[in-house]
């Protein structure tokens, strides 16, 4: 039985726990209901059960491409779908709503871009460098970008971004063909700000970029979570002392703030301790990258590397006022089945890619992956 399992990278799995743990107790009501803390506790067992069954699955069948589209296509479907029996919530029809709980598809179809993407470059590792390269996974991202964007649900679409641009500059695109790319952007944004936007329109780009400047209006979350954030100085105030979650004055405490809450009552030295185990997570997963059997298993890692390591800097980032409010639940931490699933999901696949890792210099796996 035990042999079953001897693929398992169980530091990496491990590390995993006490950011959940962290999550569970900064989400726990000491006094009253506790609909998160049980709902969470709900889904930690089922993610940990789906992460270790993927483990099993020769995922050796992901690299064919019929495989890998069927899976992109079926979540791109299933984007499509919310527009026609999806449920709004907080001006966001990104749900839908099973009645005991409720499904946000853009958390797996990061996973499907990851895939994807990888897939995509793997096959064209020899003339990767070729622009042509980047204009067509560009369209991979597109597509579920535009989807995400409409709904809207900003922050999602930022991490498929991030996911597409992350896994680009790893394959080895030619960085004066993505510089080109992206001075396009930046001047068709320009002119779109001189000559198309509205002063009002403008503001509110303003106001997004730097919530702090309102923080009566849009930027309350913000300026309340800087609050919680420096109050909790080095030890914090302790569990279930925090005032600015426990009193309700910093809303969304248990996901997109639950990194403000959690330093509230834990201080410096609990962050401290929250990064250094997240830390552990990503060197893991990039440790299984260079032993990866194929140049599909290496960026497959590497994507799965880039989208936490995103989402985690976007959601610390506008916790402690740095980013704009995009909605970016912690990885591991904040309340959600959807997000809590994806992401045990994906370190499943990559535990059943380690059964086929291969042992190689980590020099030499650079130079094979850059095509040096």
């Amino acid at each position: 039985m035990l042999n079953r399992f001897r693929h398992i990278d169980w530091i990496l799995l491990l590390a995993t726990f006490p950011i959940v743990g962290a999550g569970l107790v900064s989400m726990y009501a000491f006094v009253g209901a506790n609909h998160y803390f049980d709902r969470q506790l709900f889904w930690f067992p089922i993610a940990l059960l789906l992460c270790l069954g993927l483990s099993q699955v020769d995922v050796r069948a992901l690299r064919k491409s019929n495989t890998i589209l069927a899976i992109f296509l079926f979540f791109t479907g299933l984007l499509l779908l919310l527009f026609i029996v999806g449920s709004a919530f907080k001006g966001a029809q990104a749900w839908f709503n099973l009645g005991v709980f409720a499904v946000q598809p853009a958390d797996p179809m990061k996973l499907g871009l990851i895939l994807i993407l990888a897939k995509y470059f793997s096959r064209r590792h020899v003339e990767i460098a070729k622009i042509k390269h980047i204009l067509i996974s560009g369209f991979y991202a597109l597509v579920p970008f535009i989807l995400v964007l409409i709904q809207p649900d900003f922050g999602s679409a930022i991490i498929l971004f991030a996911i597409w641009l992350g896994m680009t500059m790893v394959s080895g695109i030619s960085k004066k063909h993505l510089f080109i790319v992206f001075t396009l952007g930046v001047v068709a944004f320009m002119v779109l700000w001189t000559l198309a936007l509205h002063p009002y329109q403008k503001q509110r780009i303003k106001t997004f970029l730097n919530p702090l400047t309102d923080i009566r209006g849009s930027g309350y979350n913000a300026y309340q979570s800087t609050v919680a954030v420096g109050s909790g100085k080095v030890l914090g105030k302790g569990v279930g002392y925090g005032t600015q979650s426990r009193l309700k004055f910093l809303p969304e405490h248990q996901t997109d703030f639950i990194f403000a809450s959690f330093a509230e009552e834990w201080g410096f030295v609990g962050v401290t301790l929250l990064l250094l185990c997240f830390g552990v997570v990503i060197w893991r997963i990039l440790l299984i990258a260079s032993t990866g059997a194929t140049n599909f298993e290496t960026l497959y890692a590497m994507g799965l590397a880039i989208f936490l390591m995103t989402q985690f800097s976007i959601n610390v980032g506008m916790n402690i006022g740095l980013l704009p409010v995009t909605g970016q639940t912690l990885p591991f931490m904040s309340y959600g089945g959807s997000h809590l699933l994806t992401e045990y999901a994906g370190l499943g696949i990559l535990m059943g890619m380690r059964r086929f890792a291969r042992v190689s210099h980590p020099e030499s796996m650079k130079n094979e992956f850059l095509g040096i």
